[in-house]
This record gives structure tokens, sequence and C-alpha cells, in this order.
């Protein structure tokens, strides 16, 4: 377990990291060289940094947030329309219910192929995302002709609604990202700054007499710059696939799932309780 979460540091330590920690580390061998000494405020790092790549990366965690909730409303209002085509007709119809899990599967396929690939390609697949919503439209109205009351089908409908509502929320969410200028922003000051901060690393060095410290501190301050901006990256695409923790459209499990009934739950098994005797009250004696 502990190796895998080492491998796992690829996901925020890549090829930019090693290239902005090499300018770093020129930058402050240049600067000892010649001896440009300077110390330069921390601030500037907080403010044109710091602070907005932590404040992407909050929004970006809520936004993979709603798209889990998004994507937990489309099963379970899909789980509930298939109860009811199950449970609220008096007759169990298979073909009915091989209907529904068809399109249901076909639904979760063409929403996972639309969302894991580019959004120039989305209006290619999301006609079969909507293919999909009308075939779950054509099943309800179908229902209605088995015998289903009006007020329910308009229940069963209202399921169908709530589904393209979450897909709605969760295409904008895949279409529209954090906005160009202030990545721009983060990724200039990323670049520039560990270069021009190479007469302060110099400065710590001469500071504190140790030479090796001129050399680590560059390469902390560039880990933990880029660090930070592959999380950013990582949170704000949760479709591409990369890392365990994105969203993943399980349909096959899901339509698995679908058909389970009461026969299918694991007894449990009791549990021992002890008995304990009835209450006495002591009584005193009579005299």
């Amino acid at each position: 377990m502990a190796l895998d979460r080492f491998w796992h540091l690829n996901l925020i330590l890549n090829g930019r990291t090693l290239r902005i920690t090499l300018l770093a580390v020129l930058a402050t061998w240049l600067s000892l060289r010649i001896g440009l000494i300077a110390d330069f405020p921390m601030t500037i790092i907080s403010t044109a940094v710091i602070f907005p790549i932590v404040f992407t990366i909050g929004n970006a965690y809520k936004r993979r947030e709603k798209v889990l909730d998004d994507y937990g409303n489309i099963k379970a209002h899909g789980r509930a329309l298939y109860f009811a085509a199950r449970d609220w007709l008096d007759d169990s119809n298979n073909p009915r219910m091989r209907q529904i899990e068809g399109a249901m599967l076909n639904l979760l396929h063409a929403c996972r192929t639309l969302f894991t690939k580019p959004p120039h390609e989305m209006e290619q697949h999301e006609r079969a995302v909507y293919a999909a919503f009308s075939e779950l439209s054509g099943f309800v109205k179908e229902l209605r002709a088995d015998g289903l009351n009006s007020g329910e089908c308009a229940r069963a409908n209202q399921f169908v609604t709530k589904m393209i509502t979450s897909f709605e929320r969760i295409k904008h969410t895949y279409q529209y990202r954090t906005p160009r200028s202030l990545r721009a922003f983060s990724d200039f000051f990323m670049v520039v700054l560990p270069v021009v901060y190479g007469p302060y690393f110099a400065y710590l060095a001469v500071e504190y007499k140790i030479a090796s410290i001129a050399y680590v501190m560059p390469v902390l301050f560039a880990v933990i710059l880029s660090g930070l901006d592959n999380i950013q990256t990582h949170l704000e695409d949760p479709f591409d696939q990369i890392g365990e923790d994105d969203v993943t459209f399980n349909a096959e499990k899901f339509v698995a799932l679908l058909g389970c009934g009461p026969t299918d739950m694991v007894p449990v098994a009791a549990k021992s309780v002890a008995v304990r005797a009835p209450f006495q009250p002591v009584l005193s004696p009579q005299p």
C-alpha cells in the first residue's frame, strides 16, 4: 500500500516540475556566481501564485463533488424507474424489464463516451445521450399503455426529467473549465518567480553560511508550486481517467445490480442476546 502511494507521486511531479526546478537552480547558481544577492519579500509568492492556485484547487474540488452528486442522482432515479416498471404493475413482464435495462445501459455508455472524449468532440457524442433519454421517455409512455395509471406515469416521467437535469449539470461542468486568464496568470508567475528569486536563494546561502541551502530552497520552491498546479489540473477534469479519483461511469455494474430483489438479501446472523431474569423486588420481612 505504501509503495502504491509512492508511485502516485507521478500525478503531482512531472516533466514540468523538473524544468521549473532546473530553472530555479540555474538562477541561484548564476546569482552566487556574479554576486547578485537580495532579500526579496515572500508575500509576492503568496499573492501571485499560492493564493490563485489554492483558490482554483478549492473550486475544482467543488466541481468534482457536484459531478458525483449529479451522477448519483442519475443512477438513483434510473433505479427508481426500473422498480416502478417492475413493481407498479400487476404482471411482471420480462421483455419490459430487458427494455429498461438496455435503455439504462445505453444511457450510461453514452455518458461515459461523451465525458471521456475531448470537449471539441462533444457535439457528435451527445446525440447518443439524448437518444437514450428519448428511449426512456418512450418507455414511460409504454408503461401507461400497459395499464399504469396517469398519476404514477407522471411520477415516472419526473424520474426521467430529474435524470436529464443532472446530466445537463454534469455536461456544463465538463464543458466549462477554469477561466483561461486565471490559468495564464498562474502559469506565467510559476515559471518567472523561481528564476527571479534566484538572488533571494543566494541571500539565504550567504545569510546562514550553508552552501547547500542555496540549492535546497529553490528545489523545494519549484516542487511545491508545480505540485499545487498539477493537483489543480487533475481535479479540474474529473473525467480524464488519470488517477483513481476520477468519476467512472460503471454502466455494466449498475445494470447488473438493477434486478436485485428481496430474495438477494444476505441473511444476517442473529445476535446472541443474554436473557436477563425479570426484576424481583426485595421485600422487607414483616414484623
